[in-house]
C-alpha cells in the first residue's frame, strides 16, 4: 500500500479556506480532514470533535509537553495544534490528509514532513477580505484589526507555498484545488 499525501491548506482569516475545504471534501470524499486542537472558544455552530477539538489551555500545554503535536502555534491570541499521531496514522494507511492550518504551522509541518504539499488560499483583494470578515459578524473591532494585520503578514509569505489559489469565485477556486490534488495523486 502506498503512503498517502499530506496537503496543507492555509490563508488569512476570511480568505474562504474553510468554505473551500468543506466543498473540496464533498468533491473528493476520500480525503481525510485532520481536526486541529485549539484553546479558543467555539463559534456559533461549531462542534467539538468535528470542527476543532476545543481544549483548555492546561490540556493544550500538557500535549505540547508530551510532544504530541506535528505543529502548534499561537494565532490571534489562541493556541492551535495538529496531533502528530492522527496525521501519521492516516498517511500510513494510504489516505490523503488535509490540514487547514496557519502559515506558522505550515512551516513547521514542511520542516518535519518535506513531502507535504502547501496550498495557499488568498482573497482577491484586501478590501474583499475586510468585507468578508465584517460580514461574518464574529469579530469586534480589535479582533478584526488583528486579523487584518495578520492577513498582511500571511499574504507576504505566500511564495513559500507550492501553489497559490485566489478565491475570487468559489467554484473556480474549488476546481483549481481539486485539480491540484488530483495531479499529485497521479504523479
Amino acid at each position: 500500500m502506498s503512503r498517502g499525501r499530506l496537503f496543507i491548506l492555509s490563508g488569512p482569516s476570511g480568505a474562504g479556506k474553510g468554505t473551500l475545504r468543506k466543498a473540496l471534501f464533498q468533491a473528493l470524499p476520500d480525503l481525510v480532514y485532520s481536526i486541529s486542537c485549539t484553546t479558543r472558544l467555539p463559534r456559533p455552530g461549531e462542534i467539538d470533535g468535528l470542527d476543532y477539538r476545543f481544549l483548555s489551555p492546561e490540556a493544550f500545554h500538557d500535549l505540547v509537553e508530551a510532544d504530541a503535536f506535528l505543529e502548534e502555534a499561537c494565532v490571534h491570541g489562541h493556541r492551535y495544534g495538529t496531533l502528530r499521531e492522527d496525521v501519521l496514522r492516516e498517511l500510513q494507511s494510504g489516505r490523503d490528509v488535509v490540514l487547514e492550518i496557519d502559515v506558522q504551522g505550515a512551516r513547521q509541518v514542511k520542516r518535519r514532513l518535506a513531502e507535504a504539499v502547501l496550498l495557499f488560499v488568498r482573497p482577491p483583494s484586501g478590501e474583499e477580505l475586510e468585507r468578508r470578515l465584517r460580514s461574518r459578524g464574529t469579530e469586534d473591532e480589535a479582533s478584526l484589526s488583528l486579523r487584518l494585520k495578520n492577513a498582511e503578514k500571511e499574504m507576504a509569505v505566500a511564495e513559500i507555498y507550492d501553489h497559490v489559489v485566489v478565491n475570487d469565485d468559489l467554484e473556480k477556486a474549488l476546481q483549481e484545488l481539486k485539480a491540484l490534488i488530483l495531479s499529485y495523486r497521479s504523479a
